[in-house]
């Protein structure tokens, strides 16, 4: 059997040698490649492919978005994350947006290859690791335990997916006017948010919130 494959990232030459990547397993084909959400659901309407490889990390906009416009607007349309995001941040927030997968950039070509094959198969793809650490997560969960944080940036994982979403947006130099202008939200909302977050993270200033977020989209 034939699968078509559209590939989501915004750095065209890394695109170019993933699709060749692909294509080396002879029942893949590469239609299409988009370098933002607009290029994304347009290629999608157009192949309706049998699976998008998404990265997260997409200029200023939401991978984690993205992936829940493509449920709505392809829903046959399997979704993998191959991304340089840590998986430990974003691995089950990505599951829980509707993809089958996520893998990280720095893995090996062959753990590529067999993630795509485990997602056309039906099935979802975690490292290894990563795999563990969520029954771990689960494991906790039922018996009530919670996790302290053991690194600097393990408390970003509290963060909701807005949170996330505004401190990334932070890290990558957007003010408060601009976040709430790209996210339709009012100002209101998005000081509260930053508040929240800061709560979260155990930052005493803006300053200090925005050279954490800086830190945390560059580490």
């Amino acid at each position: 059997m034939a699968y078509t494959v559209i590939i989501i990232d915004d750095h065209p030459l890394f695109s170019r040698g993933l699709s060749q990547l692909i294509e080396t397993q002879k029942i893949y084909t590469v239609v299409g490649m988009a370098k933002n959400r607009q290029e994304a659901i347009s290629l999608l309407n157009e192949t309706k492919p049998s699976l998008a490889i998404v990265d997260l990390n997409l200029g200023q906009e939401d991978g984690l978005e993205l992936i829940k416009d493509i449920n709505i607007c392809s829903p046959q349309t399997k979704v993998l994350v191959l991304s340089m995001h840590d998986e430990r941040f974003y691995a089950e927030r990505a599951l829980k947006a509707g993809a089958k997968g996520y893998i990280m950039k720095a893995e090996a070509e062959t753990q590529v290859t067999n993630a795509i094959q485990t997602v056309m198969q039906g099935g979802i793809y975690l490292s290894r690791s990563e795999q563990e650490r969520l029954k771990e997560l689960s494991k906790d969960a039922k018996s009530g335990l919670k996790n302290s944080p053991s690194e600097p940036y393990d408390t970003i994982s509290t963060l909701s997916d807005r949170q996330l979403q505004i401190f990334t947006l932070i890290g990558k130099g957007l003010g408060t006017v601009e976040i709430a202008n790209k996210l339709n939200l009012s100002i209101k909302t998005i000081d509260t948010h930053k508040e929240n977050i800061k709560v979260k993270l155990h930052c005493a200033s803006s300053a200090e919130l925005r050279q954490m977020a800086i830190e945390w989209t560059t580490h």
